[in-house]
């Protein structure tokens, strides 16, 4: 049976309203990334960080998967071989929209992360700075998050994924971010097809084999759709 990787990104999500930091006018455009989003930022001002991930945890707490995600749910639980979910977001809306075993490769909001033993527990809804770690008491904890200069989670796991792939899908990905914008040509170099769902087209558009544009909720249910009635 034919295997099937996706791979997702904060286009998915935008229609559950939760925005990416390339939005005008959302949480990200009121911070610098290097403040944020990286290890040196956080060193400087724990507090900052931990105030900004503590909004995006709170908002994405209340948001709800919208069709794109439950389509995708249902392309891995109807579909008769593999279907690996590996997603950018570090939301948790594939799991609310019934997805299973999604490789989280930038880490998830409602985690947290001790930086001095590598333990992870449950993130309370709002984390303070100093805050121990359950398991070595040390006062290091941080957002489970793959901040920019960190290594992506479970690359390993991926990249097999994407060399044993038949379909590479990628549905709301900007294609400017690495490793994630180097998959379809690990995809392809495998001999799978490759297919880009998303708003408009990704800085990688020329190297898939077909693309649909559209707003995520129309197009991944009708791309979903078509595999299952094929």
């Amino acid at each position: 049976m034919e295997k099937i990787v996706i791979l997702t990104g904060a286009g998915i999500s935008a229609e559950s309203g939760l925005g990416t930091f390339r939005d005008a006018g959302g949480l990200w455009a009121q911070h610098r990334i290097e403040d944020v989003a990286t290890p040196e930022g956080f060193a400087r001002d724990p507090a900052l960080v931990q105030a900004f991930y503590n909004a995006r945890r709170a908002k994405a707490a209340t948001a709800r998967p919208n069709a794109a995600h439950v389509a995708l749910a249902r392309l891995q639980a109807d579909w008769p071989g593999a279907v690996v979910i590996v997603t950018q977001n570090v939301d948790d809306l594939h799991e609310k929209g019934g997805a299973q075993e999604v490789l989280h490769m930038h880490g998830r909001l409602d985690q947290a992360l001790c930086a001095a033993c590598g333990h992870r527990w449950p993130a309370p809804e709002e984390m303070e700075v100093g805050e121990p770690c359950p398991a070595c008491r040390a006062p290091s904890a941080r957002p489970d998050i793959v901040w920019f200069g960190e290594m992506p989670y479970d690359m390993d796991e991926v990249f097999a994924h994407l060399s044993g792939a038949d379909l590479f899908a990628a549905i709301g990905t900007s294609g400017q971010v690495y490793p994630a914008a180097g998959f379809v040509q690990e995809a392809a170099a495998a001999g799978a097809r490759t297919v880009e769902l998303n708003l408009e087209p990704s800085a990688t558009v020329s190297q898939f084999d077909e693309t649909r544009f559209g707003p995520a909720t129309r197009t991944v249910p009708e791309w979903v759709a078509e595999l299952l009635a094929d």
